[in-house]
């Protein structure tokens, strides 16, 4: 069996490109001659749904929830990447290629990550137009921000609701397209079923969730938005509704599934509590910006900790294990996602875990609170500050930049970060 994946030939840097310029296109007229189907309303569904009923299609949009704005893509907070350079720090639509490929372990479809890096700096300023509310700095630019995998900051955010609201500028344009009769909405219906007609989808099977009736929907496409599965295993921070029905309702009709086991596992969420536990909730990534990861260095202190004999304010600098520090001096706390999981399960699994679990570890402010505090001071004219002083200036500027985090994680472990 060979999995076909219709990336045109040419050129790496060419192939999306030349593809674009050489496909038969359709004219005005016929665009709304013809009918598609979108599955799901997060980022990638809503966009979707908005970007065809803008072009003339007649567009019919699905969704579970009872309303598009309950899509999982609400959950995602540290940023979007573009390779804009803003920061003029050396970023490139090359360098952004490589970093993605580099950081998925050189197994993504070189051709499609290189056109997604392309058109990157387009849909920030779809997002944009759209009324996104990206961050700015002090001259009115929108401001950047580092993830894991990169040696550049490139990542465009709105404090730690990046994902609301981008879901929330594509949210408004799909209305604007519902309200002008281009875009018909299913909210409460689940697709059931694929409709495959000479090897091509022409449709779904929905069940409408508040009737109950099974509904027929026939179109000349189907886009299926439907987001990731990552509840297949036992922990996840995904919504219980990321659940892989869609796709498997697709494999059933013949769709191939190529490695389906690259899920994300996320290095940054609120411990597990209890072996009782079912879902994880995500820490924003942007956290290990300015956060360091640590561990303490002895098995002693560890254990102690466990126990509940020794509060971590207690170990000294030294007898700390900044563990991603020492390997990866490169990237230090902002290697890729997995290479961050693998080496915090290393030193759990190695008896160094915290937490009364002993499968969580330590992400640290308090260097980036002194840093941002003598930076404001200077700033503000503060002469001889005292530490209390650095300490609450830094604060205010931690809050300002991850501040929903850090309340989020209060109410959630009801302790004070």
């Amino acid at each position: 069996m060979a999995l076909d994946s219709k990336i045109p030939a040419g050129p790496l840097g060419e192939k999306w490109t030349k593809h674009k310029g050489e496909i038969p296109l359709v004219s005005p007229a016929n665009k709304r001659l013809i009918d598609v189907i979108v599955v799901g309303t997060g980022l990638a569904g809503s966009s979707a749904a908005a970007s065809l009923a803008e072009m003339g299609y007649n567009v019919k949009a699905f969704c579970f929830q009872d309303s598009p704005r309950r899509a999982h893509s609400i959950a995602a907070q540290g940023g979007i990447n573009a390779a804009k350079n803003y920061q003029n720090d050396g970023d490139s639509v090359y360098r952004l290629f490589y970093d993605t490929i580099k950081g998925g372990d050189y197994r993504s479809r070189e051709a499609n990550v290189h056109r997604l890096a392309e058109v990157s700096r387009n849909i920030i300023d779809q997002c944009v137009a759209q009324g996104v509310p990206f961050a700015r700095d002090y001259g009115g630019l929108l401001d950047n921000r580092s993830f894991g995998g990169v040696q550049v900051s490139r990542t465009f955010y709105a404090k730690g609701q990046t994902g609301q609201q981008l879901l929330l500028g594509a949210y408004s344009a799909l209305n604007r397209q519902i309200a002008k009769g281009r875009v018909k909405m299913y909210a409460r219906h689940e697709m059931q079923g694929l409709v495959v007609v000479d090897g091509k989808a022409r449709g779904i099977i929905a069940k409408n969730l508040v009737t109950g009736e099974f509904e027929r929907h026939s179109a000349h496409a189907v886009l299926l938005c439907t987001g990731g599965y990552g509840n297949v295993f036992f922990l996840s921070t995904n919504a219980m509704g990321s659940n892989v029905t869609a796709a498997w309702k697709a494999h059933r009709k013949g769709a191939y599934m190529a490695n389906p086991c690259f899920t994300q596992i996320h290095p940054t969420c609120i411990p597990v509590s209890g072996e009782n536990q079912s879902k994880l909730t995500l820490m924003s990534e942007s956290l290990r910006n300015d956060g360091r990861i640590w561990v303490p260095a002895k098995k002693e202190d560890a254990e102690a900790i466990r126990a509940g004999k020794l509060h971590p304010n207690d170990i000294a600098e030294e007898n700390r294990d900044y563990y991603l520090e020492r390997r990866y001096p490169a990237f230090g706390n902002l290697v890729p996602r997995d290479v961050a999981s693998r080496a915090a399960k290393e030193r759990c699994d190695a008896g160094y875990g915290v937490n009364k679990t002993g499968e969580a570890v330590y992400l640290d402010f308090a260097a980036a609170i002194v840093r941002y505090g003598k930076e404001e001071a200077l700033v503000k004219g503060v002469n001889n500050p005292s530490d209390a002083d650095i300490k609450a200036l830094g604060e205010k500027v931690v809050e300002a930049k991850y501040g929903n985090l850090f309340q989020m994680y209060e109410k959630i472990t009801a302790s004070k970060p």
